[in-house]
């Protein structure tokens, strides 16, 4: 009989820590816990906040008669650590170190590993991340940009875009590095992926201003007109990044991030809400044209993952633009926890190896 597994997730977020419970691949228990602006004010950066965040999460499990002594593996949502190639990272100091100094960027995921490592420690079990946002496969060719001193980065929607992927791919009878795949995340923030046999060769910055315009980001704006607002004296410098993410894209355009509430607009015949929506799409489509254009037109399948999938008006503009290019998978919402969770039990299985950072 096969042995059973009992796996520790923790996805912290900027105002709330998710935490659940599997059983292999059965999630037994989730949550979410909530933190107010006030409680998190009080910490100067991201990784002051450990302590108050781990005394929650032990709270919270000993409350649900959980106990840490059960645990066989603890798994935590990847941060901005260095740039590294996909799968399933053991989390040992030197990790830990990058993590709190935050030298590649302070994102409240940091504190993922940071809490999985503390608890691991604790109870005596390993402790893991797998598939952080800055998984970076990218090849030679797809970093140049077209200035030096400005690299193309790998900064992507990357658990949940390999995750889908994998999906797509035992949908289709294959192993995910057998196959292309075009994966676009479609939420919050906008990523369209060319996964070229278990590598994703080529994606578009999702948060620092490149590809497609999304609910709250600008996505790749004109460079010149750019440059020019940044010395208009109308903007300061955290303004101004503000409203490349936050507060770009349908925010700046529509005044909300919320699609069902522009969804309304359109119905009511509001013929900007409309364009908008539609230039979003488009946008989207483009990028995935892209992708086919990398990928030399040998593609598999393209899948659609992400909040904005669950509107179906959504998914058939795009599949109206580009399904000329492949089959259609569609797999609405984002499962983070799974995704992760999988990841740690394919490691204590024994089915891969864990990486070491």
């Amino acid at each position: 009989m096969d042995k059973s597994y009992l796996i520790l997730v923790i996805n912290p977020g900027s105002t709330s820590t998710k935490i659940a419970l599997y059983k292999n691949e059965k999630e037994l228990f989730s949550t979410s816990i909530f933190h107010s602006t006030d409680e998190l004010n009080q910490f100067k950066r991201i990784s002051d906040q450990k302590e108050f965040r781990l005394q929650l999460v032990e709270k919270t499990l000993e409350e649900n008669n959980i106990s840490l002594n059960t645990i066989d593996g603890v798994v935590g949502r990847g941060g901005l650590v260095r740039p590294i190639p996909g799968g399933t990272y053991l989390v040992n100091e030197k990790m830990i170190k990058d993590l709190q100094k935050a030298e590649w960027g302070e994102h409240a995921s940091n504190l993922g590993g940071i809490i999985a490592f503390g608890l691991g420690k604790q109870i005596g079990v390993p402790a893991y991340i797998v598939d952080p946002v800055v998984v970076d496969e990218m090849e030679p060719v797809a970093r140049i940009s077209g200035l030096p001193e400005l690299e193309r980065r790998s900064i992507f929607h990357a658990l949940n875009q390999k995750s889908v992927a994998r999906r797509a791919a035992h949908e289709m009878g294959k192993e995910y590095n057998e196959i292309n795949l075009i994966v676009a995340h479609l939420g919050g923030g906008i990523s369209v992926g060319c996964h070229r046999k278990g590598k994703v060769i080529d994606v578009n910055n999702a948060l620092n201003g490149d590809g497609p315009f999304s609910p709250e980001r600008a996505g790749g704006v004109p460079a010149g007109q750019l440059i020019e607002l940044c010395f208009s004296g109308k903007y300061t410098l955290q303004e101004l990044k503000k409203r490349l993410v936050g507060q770009g894209g349908m925010v700046a355009y529509l005044g909300t991030n919320e699609m069902p509430k522009v969804k309304e607009r359109i119905e009511k015949g509001d013929d900007k809400a409309a364009l908008i929506y539609e230039a979003m799409v488009y946008q989207v489509a483009k990028e995935i044209g892209s992708c086919a254009a990398v990928l030399k037109g040998k593609v598999d399948g393209i899948v659609l993952s992400g909040g904005l999938v669950y509107g179906e008006k959504f998914v058939e503009m795009i599949r109206d633009r580009v399904d000329w290019i492949a089959e259609i998978f569609v797999f609405p919402g984002e499962k983070e926890m799974e995704a992760l969770a999988l990841g740690c039990l394919h490691v204590l299985e024994g089915k891969e190896k864990a990486k070491i950072y």
